[in-house]
C-alpha cells in the first residue's frame, strides 16, 4: 500500500515509479478523487459543527419563548445532508482505498529496467555444471524408472500438476526439508514456526495477493484461502502490532504445503514437478528496520545460496528488473540451479524486500528508541528453498548412468546413511 500523503506531495515521482513498472500515470486519477473527499470531509465536520451550534440555539430559544421553527427546519435539513455526504464521503474512501490495493509497489533505484525476464541481469555465478558420459534424464523420466515417481496415480487423484513419491525419493524430499530447517535454524538464526496454511481475506490482503491476484489462489467454500507461500502467515503475525526497535529484525522460517492455481500458466512445464499445484517449500521472513532493509535483504539471499553450495548444486543469481518483479516487491534476487535435464538454469528461490509496502497494509509499526512516534517496518521474504525444485536439482545433477542417483554427502545422515537411490 502507498502513503497518500506521499503521492500528493510529490506526484511526479509516484508516477515516475509506475512508469518504471510499465504503468501508467495514476495521480490524474487519483489526486482529484482525494481532493474530492478531503472536501467533502471539511464539508462533513462543517455540518457536525453548525448542527450541534443549532441544537445549542434550539435550546435557548425555547428557554426564551422564542420561536425555533426557522431553527428546526435547518436542523432537519442537516439531518437529511449530514448521512448523504457521510455515504459520499465513506465511497470516495472506498474508491481510493481500492485503487491503491491495486497498485504494486515502487521499484527501487538501484533495479534496472526493463519489460520482462529478458531485461534481468545476472550479478553472480557459483559452481560448475557437471559433465556426464551419457544424456543426462529429466527429472520425472528418472523417477519414473525407478518407480519412485508417480504423475499417472497423482492425475487419478487430483488430476494435473500432482505427483506421488515413494521410497526413497520421497525419503530424499522429506531429508531435504529437514536439512534446510536445521540450517535455517541452528546456523542462519531464524526462529522455526509451524503455521496454519489456511488463513483468512485479511491475511492475503497484508502481503498483497489480494485483491488483485485471488485467480492465482485456491479458495475453500469456508470462506478460507489456502496459501501460495509461508510468507503469508508468517508475515501476518506481525500484523497490527507495535513492535519495539529492539526486537528488529525478526526472523522466521517454515516448511508449509503451498498451493497455486497456476491459473496463468497453461502450457508450461506441464511435465514433471517443476509447476505443481502443491509443493513443499522452506520459507524465510524477515520484519527488519528499515534503515537495515537492504543488508538483511543480502544476508537473507546468502542464506539461501548456503543452502546450495552445501549440497554442491551450480547455481546463479539475478537481480529481477522492473518489469519482472513481484507485486508487492520493491527488489527482487532469484536464485536460479543448473537442470541438466534441461540444460539450463531455472528458478530455485526468489528473495524480495518489500520496503514498508505490505506493513503500511498490515499496520505493522515499530517504536524507535527514546521516541513516543512510530515508523513502519520493512518486510522480506524468500524461499530458503523451493523443496521440490531442490530435489528435482538433485535427481538432475546426482544422476548416474545406470539411472541411480547418488545422495549428497550433506544428506546421508537424514536419509540413514544411503548413499545411493537405486
Amino acid at each position: 500500500m502507498h502513503d497518500l500523503k506521499t503521492i500528493r506531495d510529490n506526484p511526479q515521482a509516484f508516477d515516475s515509479g509506475l512508469a518504471r513498472r510499465g504503468l501508467a500515470p495514476l495521480s490524474p486519477t487519483l489526486l482529484p478523487q482525494d481532493e474530492a473527499r478531503r472536501a467533502a470531509q471539511t464539508r462533513l465536520q462543517e455540518m457536525l459543527a453548525r448542527r450541534n451550534d443549532l441544537s445549542r440555539q434550539i435550546g435557548i430559544l425555547k428557554k426564551e419563548g422564542k420561536d425555533a421553527s426557522a431553527v428546526l427546519n435547518e436542523v432537519a435539513e442537516l439531518k437529511v445532508a449530514i448521512p448523504a455526504l457521510e455515504e459520499d464521503e465513506r465511497r470516495l474512501g472506498a474508491e481510493i482505498e481500492d485503487l491503491l490495493a491495486r497498485i504494486p509497489n515502487l521499484p527501487a533505484d538501484d533495479v534496472p529496467e526493463g519489460a520482462d525476464e529478458t531485461a534481468n541481469v545476472e550479478i553472480k555465478r557459483w559452481g560448475t555444471p557437471p559433465g556426464f558420459d551419457f544424456t543426462p534424464l529429466d527429472h520425472d523420466v528418472l523417477g519414473e524408472k525407478l518407480g519412485l515417481m508417480d504423475f499417472e496415480a497423482a492425475g487419478v487423484l487430483s488430476g494435473a500438476r500432482f505427483v506421488v513419491l515413494k521410497g526413497a525419493l520421497a525419503r530424499l524430499e522429506r531429508a531435504l526439508g529437514q536439512f534446510m530447517l536445521d540450517t535455517q535454524t541452528g546456523t542462519n538464526g531464524y526462529t522455526e514456526v509451524n503455521p496454519p496454511v489456511l488463513v483468512k481475506d485479511t491475511a492475503l490482503f497484508g502481503t498483497g495477493q489480494l485483491p488483485k491476484f485471488g485467480e492465482d489462489l485456491f479458495h475453500l467454500n469456508t470462506n478460507h484461502w489456502l496459501i501460495p507461500t509461508a510468507e503469508v502467515p508468517l508475515t501476518n503475525l506481525c500484523a497490527d502490532r507495535i513492535l519495539d526497535e529492539g526486537q528488529l529484525p525478526i526472523r522466521m522460517t517454515a516448511q508449509t504445503l503451498c498451493f497455486r492455481s497456476e491459473a496463468g500458466a497453461a502450457g508450461r512445464d506441464t511435465r514433471g514437478m517443476i509447476r505443481q499445484h502443491q509443493f513443499l517449500k522452506v520459507e524465510l521472513v524477515s520484519i527488519a528496520h528499515p534503515d537495515h532493509s537492504d543488508a538483511e535483504h543480502e544476508r537473507m539471499t546468502t542464506c539461501a545460496e548456503g543452502i546450495l553450495e552445501a549440497l554442491k548444486l551450480p547455481y546463479r543469481r539475478i537481480v529481477l528488473c522492473t518489469g519482472d518483479m513481484g507485486f508487492s516487491a520493491r527488489k527482487t534476487y532469484d536464485l536460479e540451479v543448473w537442470l541438466p535435464g534441461q540444460g539450463r538454469y531455472r528458478e530455485i528461490s526468489s528473495c524480495s524486500n518489500c520496503g514498508d509496502f505490505q506493513a503500511r497494509r498490515m499496520k505493522t509499526r515499530f517504536r524507535p528508541l527514546g521516541e513516543k512516534t512510530t515508523r513502519f517496518v520493512h518486510t522480506l521474504n524468500g524461499s530458503g528453498l523451493a523443496v521440490g525444485r531442490t530435489l528435482i536439482a538433485v535427481m538432475e545433477n546426482y544422476q548416474n548412468a545406470d539411472g541411480t542417483i547418488t545422495v549428497p554427502e550433506v544428506l546421508r545422515r537424514y536419509m540413514g546413511g544411503l548413499e545411493v537411490i537405486g
